[in-house]
């Protein structure tokens, strides 16, 4: 039998931890393990050539920066900070030593920008480019961390930034439609949201990153909550120019926000008393319902139910 997606995939492997230090497994951003001092956060993530990134249209520089935010977001999801980086690399034979180098100086590029050290990993080599990055942070006891399992019937749902761009960037890619130069550089050089997320996780009941499209990321918090949602299709967040992208490329720029992916915004869930702290950090996007793994998108006065939620690695879509 096939897999049919990435929760029945997770779900399949997930086991509860036997060492008591471990608070927090499988199946949210990071996982996370006590100390004396408190807490660490440990995210791993893997990207790999023809699926994340094209050597068509990705120089290595951009490649070694996309592999260090999308491991960032995780740690920013959760509220916390990244500390120490191990890189493992797949490397085609012939692969030169200048292309090596461009590709780290990506990689301390973005390690500089959230004060990492690179302290070690692997390396060998294979029929296509892979990179692995696996990221520790850490959250003193005091610090409030976003976990995806606690958002309440009632909460609001919030997103930062603007969605969609990243997607349309990757449409036009693929399309090799010229110009556009915003949403392309969305696609190739990601910005996780650091600068704002242990603001939020003071906040917020739940937070999650935009990695597979803002539905994936409010699906995926229901799922761990035991709740459901409703996304308001109006107040989605998007740039003038991802819908001028999206054009271009016949595409619909909503479509790319709700099922895309790789925007590496926060998703966050605040309770109702908390809407004006919460403005200040995003956009309302929708409301968390008692409807269990129920997700609606509310457009044109009609609330339709959402069946289809974006990327997932085992989709057989």
């Amino acid at each position: 039998m096939k897999i049919k997606n990435e929760l029945d995939f997770i779900g399949m492997i997930s086991k509860k931890p036997k060492n008591p230090d471990v608070l927090l497994g499988i199946g949210d951003d990071c996982a996370i393990i006590k100390s004396r001092v408190g807490k660490y956060l440990v995210t791993t993530d893997m990207i790999v050539e023809g699926d994340h990134f094209s050597l068509d249209y990705f120089k290595p520089y951009e490649i070694g920066i996309k592999a260090m935010e999308s491991n960032v977001s995780d740690i920013a999801a959760m509220g916390g900070k990244p500390l120490y980086a191990f890189i493992s690399i797949c490397l085609k034979p012939g692969t030169s030593m200048a292309f090596v180098r461009e590709f780290y100086k990506g990689l301390h590029s973005s390690c500089s920008r959230h004060k990492i050290d690179i302290l070690g990993g692997d390396t060998t080599h294979g029929s296509l480019m892979v990179v692995n990055v696996t990221l520790i942070g850490f959250a003193p006891n005091r610090a409030h961390l976003g976990r995806r399992g606690a958002a309440k019937p009632g909460d609001l749902i919030f997103t930062t930034g603007k969605l969609g761009a990243s997607t349309a960037g990757l449409k036009l890619f693929l399309k090799k439609i010229p110009g556009h130069a915003y949403v392309k550089k969305k696609h190739t050089q990601p910005s996780s949201r650091m600068d704002v997320s242990g603001k939020i996780a003071k906040i917020a009941h739940a937070m999650e990153d935009v990695s597979d499209g803002l539905a994936s990321e409010v699906r995926n918090i229901c799922h761990e909550s035991g709740v459901g949602a409703i996304i308001y299709a109006d107040n989605v967040p998007i740039d003038s120019r991802t819908f001028k992208a999206a054009k271009a490329a016949g595409g619909n720029a909503l479509d790319y926000a709700l099922f895309g992916g790789e925007d590496f915004e926060l998703v966050y869930i605040v309770p109702k008393a908390r809407k004006k702290q919460a403005e200040k950090y995003g956009t309302w996007v929708g409301e968390i319902t008692l409807k269990k793994g129920k997700i609606y998108l509310s457009r044109d006065g009609k609330a339709e139910l959402l069946t289809h939620f974006g990327y997932d690695h085992f989709s057989q879509d």
